[in-house]
């Protein structure tokens, strides 16, 4: 695929056009980029990914923390639609899907934790009077969210664009929005609810307020959806939950799925280039010439699957068009895992884990995850007694917004690793209601994402269209990751095959 070979005249130019039909470059060999190369693959189309880095998967990694191999990313999928459960199936892995424990997360709140509600949204209630509900938001708070069924089903729902902080407030009030909305949205997002588009992070919970005629309706109406389409593959436990939505995982981990990804590809013969970052792409007469630092790769077809900054930078100047639509990066989040030894965590005292809510003092983990006593696999491999805690750190705001303990989203990214490792003991004690020392770790690490979770800001719909328009235009250009379909295995295992196949057509 070097470019050195093609002519200059009008029959070489010809010549090296056709040399080009039925192959594609991939940049980006994270989730998305190694979906899009599967479904070029199984097009017949001979397909090169270059990734910057030395690992495959992106968000969804691994690392080895005391001997055990753990996610260092995503470790569960959102089950409201099929499309991930389709993907693991495709793959040999249906029987691998899992169900975690049903116990359920907690949310840390200015006066203490309370259960997190199983029966919502982005923690949105489908029930104001449920008692895990009511515990949450009190009589008054309750009241005023059940006041959502008399309103007019046209409120939230008329404008263009609407955020979750709006929709929350008009339809359930400001305490559901601090006190359950807030902590899911800041520990699954990593962002402010003020600045999230509710059609790109829940698409269709505005259509289901018109449908249903209610909030708590559309919440309930979406859950039941999850529940139907989303089961796992050991049906034992349909009620998944994390943050308030149905979720499963793999046994394993999530990272698992990247392997068999990768031993796909290999076998479909589509070449896997690591450590090979991009550094310029320009468009030629048959297609594309991306050059990286040793050689140069000329492809009929190109899919860029990197951040949208990134992906932006690349092609502005092949494609002048999309340079006002480069959107900002997402906040630089970190991930500190703690493997400890310590008998008191083996009663679960917080459920699955717990999220915060960003007003709750003493506290800078925006969320915690025992993943051991949220996944049965992982609490067989590691036996009583041992346990894994995930805790994240790095929360987006609005502009002008408040700022998280520790400095906000940039002190996530720059705090050094000792320094996150004492603070996910505070907070792993603070949270669990258990001391937990430096005495009972016997291993750790902190995983950083820098601008990896973009937000789907409000207006981020209208942009997506946008470059989806451009690519189109060309017809011989794909862009796809999370900062178009939506954060999430869920939205870009659905996304980005639909892309691909329409470059392909």
């Amino acid at each position: 695929m070097d470019a050195g070979a093609a002519g200059t005249s009008a029959e070489g130019t010809a010549a090296a056009a056709a040399s080009l039909d039925g192959t594609a470059v991939v940049v980006g060999g994270g989730i998305s980029g190694l979906l899009a190369a599967r479904e070029l693959a199984r097009a017949g189309v001979r397909t090169t990914v270059l990734e910057a880095s030395d690992a495959w998967g992106g968000c969804v990694g691994s690392h080895v923390i005391d001997g055990l191999t753990l996610d260092s990313g995503a470790e569960s999928f959102a089950t409201r639609t099929p499309a991930v459960a389709d993907l693991a199936a495709d793959l040999g892995l249906a029987g691998e899907i899992v169900a975690p424990n049903p116990g359920g997360a907690w949310v840390q709140l200015p006066d203490g934790p309370r259960e997190l509600p199983k029966t919502g949204v982005l923690g949105i209630p489908a029930s104001p009077w449920d008692p895990e509900v009511r515990r949450s938001l009190g009589l008054l708070g309750s009241l005023r969210a059940s006041i959502d069924t008399l309103l007019p089903a046209s409120l939230g729902t008329s404008d263009a664009a609407t955020s979750v902080s709006v929709l929350v407030r008009r339809r359930m009030g400001r305490r559901v929005l601090d006190r359950l909305v807030a902590p899911v949205v800041g520990g699954v997002h990593s962002a402010d609810p003020a600045v999230l588009d509710v059609d790109m992070v829940a698409p269709g919970l505005r259509a289901g307020i018109r449908q249903h005629g209610s909030l708590a309706a559309a919440v309930a109406a979406q859950r039941r959806g999850a529940a139907a389409t989303g089961a796992p593959a050991k049906p034992q436990s349909p009620g998944l939950q994390k943050a308030g939505s149905a979720v499963a995982g793999l046994r394993g981990g999530m990272h698992t799925l990247v392997d068999a990804l990768l031993a796909d590809l290999r076998q479909r013969g589509v070449i896997l280039l690591d450590g090979t970052p991009a550094r310029s792409v320009q468009r030629t007469a048959g297609g594309w010439r991306i050059t990286t630092d040793h050689a140069r790769y000329d492809a009929g077809l190109l899919v860029v699957a990197v951040e949208g900054p990134a992906a932006i930078g690349l092609l502005a100047e092949s494609l002048p068009d999309l340079a006002p639509l480069r959107p900002d990066a997402g906040p630089d989040v970190s991930l500190v895992t703690l493997v400890v030894d310590l008998a008191a965590l083996d009663r679960a005292p917080r459920g699955t884990g717990v999220l915060v809510a960003p007003q709750s003092p003493g506290v800078q983990a925006k969320a915690l995850t025992h993943a051991t006593a949220k996944w049965a696999w992982l609490a067989d491999r590691t036996g009583p007694g041992r346990h894994v805690l995930r805790l994240s750190y790095g929360r987006g705001v609005a502009p002008g917004g408040p700022r998280e303990p520790g400095g906000g989203t940039a002190a996530a990214g720059q705090r050094p690793d000792d320094e996150l490792f004492r603070a996910a003991l505070a907070d792993a004690s603070a949270l669990l209601g258990v001391p937990v020392t430096a005495a009972n770790v016997v291993g750790w690490d902190v995983v950083r994402w820098a601008g990896a979770l973009p937000f789907a800001s409000l207006g981020h719909k209208e942009r997506v269209a946008a470059v989806r328009s451009i690519c189109a235009a060309d017809g011989s250009l794909a862009l796809v990751g999370g900062w178009l379909s939506g954060n999430g295995l869920a939205a870009i295992v659905a996304d980005t095959p639909r892309q691909v196949r329409a470059l392909l057509t």
